[in-house]
């Protein structure tokens, strides 16, 4: 028979061993409820690419061209020789935007009178025994610098091409250095001018210039506003009426024309396209014509087979699904767009998309868990992805039945 201190101490262990279980098992229960669960990573659905159909700009049989776009780098599609050439009296575009740089002038605004004197009048008879364009002059007359740009712009007058640059540079010479100097500047280096009006044959650009030249003209308000006028009346010089006859025609707002013996009909030209709720700025030009009717109609056929080739293309629509996310517990939910987006497109431009998504382990609706970035040609767009329900945590039963995996966790 077991003496009572056997007892006691048989006893004790017992006590101890039930004290040592329930340890064990609340900290079991405890690991299990606070260790965090598992991560699940998104099986994610890549976008298909996106392709539009090429377009087929009319082009005429006759001379070199080439479209662009405003917000969209470079040459958009080109025709003919694009070796530099000369460009007549789209050279004046040139002498307008420099001397802008010089004498800003802004939307609406008129600017500083200009007093004209004799020195006018001697650039008005140079130019006129060049078989230049002119447009009269009057020593003593006085003439906004706004007028003095639609004399020049609007009849393509020579004399008042070299009476601005005279008035902004001081000399023919000293415009011509700053003219170049900034053509330079602006990349344009396939375009040199020799004098202010574009009647010697030594002024001359490339059609891909000209496409960079005519968005620099358009995205300034005063030039945009002046060569988009069908005629005007000047003081002293009495009514003007602008030489591009395709104003008004396939939404043509501009920009300049040219003629000489050597050029052909040229011109510069922009027109605003409606694609959808947006407007695209199409610039283009075209050079060597053997007149300007005929350079005319092709043009205008030229936009009407370009207007096409331009497209508004949905990229994601808002809630789209590119992802799903399937956790241990059994729960799913998805990634999904949290926005629309589109794009402006030209022609067959390549759009591709790719997703980046990220692991979770819980979550709410609405979280970020990664992007869907699509390339657009050279753009990039950036759509965000959100969880399109919520993550939630297991709950104990699961938590104390699957220890592993929480471990793994």
């Amino acid at each position: 028979m077991p003496t009572r201190r056997v007892i006691y101490r048989r006893r004790r262990l017992a006590v101890f061993g039930i004290v040592l279980v329930a340890l064990m098992g609340f900290g079991y229960l405890a690991a299990t409820g606070l260790a965090p669960v598992p991560a699940s990573a998104a099986e994610v659905t890549e976008p298909a690419a996106l392709t539009q159909p090429a377009a087929a700009p009319q082009w005429p049989g006759f001379g070199a061209g080439a479209i662009g776009a405003v917000g969209f780098p470079g040459v958009l599609a080109s025709n003919g020789d694009q070796a530099s050439v000369p460009i007549a009296s789209i050279a004046k575009m040139v002498t307008a935007l420099v001397v802008l740089d010089a004498k800003p002038l802004g939307a609406d605004e008129d600017g500083p009178d200009i007093t004209f004197t004799d020195a006018d009048i001697a650039l008005y008879y140079e130019s006129l025994a060049e078989n230049g364009s002119v447009a009269p002059v009057v020593s003593g007359m006085v003439l906004t610098q706004r007028e003095a740009f639609e004399a020049m712009l609007l009849p393509s007058a020579n004399n008042y091409a070299a009476s601005l640059a005279v008035w902004a540079y001081g000399s023919e010479s000293e415009y011509l250095d700053a003219a170049n100097a900034w053509l330079t500047a602006q990349g344009l280096t396939d375009t040199v001018v020799a004098d202010t009006s574009g009647i010697s044959s030594q002024s001359v650009s490339s059609p891909a210039n000209l496409v960079e030249l005519a968005k620099l003209v358009v995205g300034n308000p005063a030039l945009a506003e002046i060569v988009s006028l069908p005629t005007a009346v000047l003081p002293t010089i009495g009514r003007i009426t602008n030489t591009n006859k395709l104003l008004g025609t396939g939404g043509v707002d501009g920009i300049k024309t040219g003629t000489t013996d050597v050029a052909g009909a040229c011109l510069l030209f922009s027109t605003d396209l409606k694609v959808g709720d947006e407007t695209v700025t199409v610039v283009g030009v075209l050079l060597g014509g053997d007149t300007h009717s005929e350079l005319n109609e092709s043009i205008a056929a030229l936009i009407e087979s370009v207007t096409p080739g331009f497209q508004n293309v949905t990229l994601a629509e808002k809630g789209a699904v590119y992802g799903s996310y399937t956790t241990p517990w059994g729960q799913t939910t998805n990634a999904v767009a949290l926005e629309q987006a589109s794009a402006l497109v030209w022609s067959d431009t390549p759009i591709a998309g790719t997703i980046t998504a990220k692991s979770i382990q819980i979550g709410a609706a609405g979280d970020s868990v990664g992007d869907v970035d699509f390339s657009v040609g050279d753009k990039d767009v950036t759509v965000p992805l959100v969880l399109d329900g919520p993550v939630t945590d297991p709950g104990a039963g699961w938590r104390f039945t699957h220890p592993g995996e929480l471990a793994a966790g």
